[in-house]
């Protein structure tokens, strides 16, 4: 089954009283560029928090950092494909991947930084031994992150998949559910809101955060030496060809800093986990 990105624009802060419009042009990215602003897209939570703690890092360096966050799935991609950004950090490899076959767009990954547990959490029934027979359970309906809920679902017993599903598994994969499990998806961003209204919701790590979820809360999650740890890290992400600019570099070097490291396990306490 072949499976449509779906995402909302929430809506979109800046920080650093720094504006980046659809039609603005991003800055230089070039090797030896004498430009040293570097404007990065990013999630609001982790990313843009990790990006204000290295700040500093960046301006050791002579660079002015400054973010445009997003609470959205497309229009960061869209946004450094059409040169608005300099890099964004808020996705995984997979996720990558999918959006470039299906938009056409040409992006990759100048590193890898951290992982961010997906996890099951309560909603209307307080733990997995209690569900009942058709019990609502909430998932992302993009394509990686689908899979990736529906793979920690077959981890606690709930479901069965298809062999070889993978990372690509969707509920037309699902081969075994036992208890009937009404299995509704939603938009990423919107599963954490609809919480109350169901059973059990899988919840990516970021809007777990904005949600004010902690991992201790939830009633499963993915093991940070998994697969899944691997597989789903999150990137910076460039446009092909600026993988080894002056700028990625600097970029790279900051947010895989022991100053980052740091930050990660102090602020986040295992929801969000350095790979570095």
């Amino acid at each position: 089954m072949k499976k449509k990105i779906v995402a909302a624009l929430v809506g979109i802060s800046v920080l650093g009283s720094v504006f980046v419009g659809c039609g603005s042009k991003g800055t230089d990215n070039k090797a030896g560029s004498t430009d040293k602003t570097i404007v990065v897209g990013a999630g609001v939570t982790p990313h843009a928090e990790i990006l204000r703690a290295v700040e500093s890092n960046l301006k050791e360096k002579g660079y002015t950092l400054k973010v445009v966050e997003y609470n959205d799935y497309v229009i960061p991609n869209t946004a450094l494909e059409g040169g608005e950004l300099d890099a964004n950090y808020f996705q995984h490899q997979p996720y990558l991947d999918d959006f470039n076959k299906q938009k056409g767009t040409h992006l990759v990954s100048a590193a890898s930084v951290h992982f961010e547990p997906f996890g099951i959490y309560a909603g209307k029934t307080k733990a997995l031994a209690d569900l009942k027979e058709g019990a609502k359970v909430a998932i992302p309906n993009d394509t990686t992150n689908e899979a990736r809920a529906l793979l920690l679902l077959e981890a606690q017993g709930l479901i069965k998949l298809k062999e070889g599903a993978g990372i690509t598994a969707t509920k037309v994969d699902i081969v075994e559910n036992k208890l009937n499990l009404q299995i509704e998806e939603l938009e990423a961003a919107q599963v954490a809101r609809a919480l109350q209204d169901v059973d059990v919701a899988c919840i990516n790590g970021n809007y777990a955060i904005g949600a004010g979820l902690s991992v201790e809360q939830a009633l499963a999650v993915e093991a940070s030496d998994s697969l899944a740890a691997k597989t789903y890290a999150n990137i910076i992400a460039v446009k092909a060809g600026n993988e080894n600019t002056d700028k990625t570099k600097a970029l790279v070097e900051a947010v895989t800093s022991e100053t980052a490291k740091t930050y990660m396990k102090d602020k986040f306490k295992g929801a969000v986990v350095p790979v570095f």
